[in-house]
C-alpha cells in the first residue's frame, strides 16, 4: 500500500479557486481503480495549507492516478493558486 500526505500552501486570495479547482479531482481519484481514499484536510494552525492525504493499492494505482486527465488538468491549473510547490511524502504500509 502507497500513502502520499501531498501539502498545498494556497494564497490567501485563493483559496475559494483552489477548493473549487480541487473538487473534481478529489471525484475522479475516489473512483479510481486502485484508490483507497483521498482526503483533504486544513492545517489547523496554518489556514493556508492544505494536506491531501492519498492511500493507493501498489504503484501501478499511483502512476495510473498520476497519468490521468484529471490529474493531468488540474495539475495544469495549480500555479494559479500556490504559494509554494507542493510538499509531497510518500509511505510504503502493509494492510492489517
Amino acid at each position: 500500500m502507497i500513502i502520499n500526505h501531498v501539502v498545498f500552501h494556497v494564497i490567501p486570495e485563493r483559496q475559494a479557486q483552489f477548493l473549487e479547482e480541487i473538487k473534481p479531482l478529489i471525484a475522479a481519484s475516489v473512483a479510481e481503480e486502485g484508490n483507497f481514499s483521498y482526503e483533504l484536510y486544513r492545517h489547523t494552525e496554518q489556514e493556508n495549507d492544505f494536506i491531501m492525504v492519498e492511500t493507493w493499492r501498489d504503484p501501478e494505482a499511483v502512476t495510473a492516478h498520476n497519468t490521468s486527465e484529471h490529474f493531468k488538468a488540474f495539475a495544469a491549473k495549480a500555479g494559479t493558486f500556490l504559494s509554494a510547490p507542493l510538499d509531497v511524502k510518500v509511505y510504503n504500509g502493509n494492510l492489517v
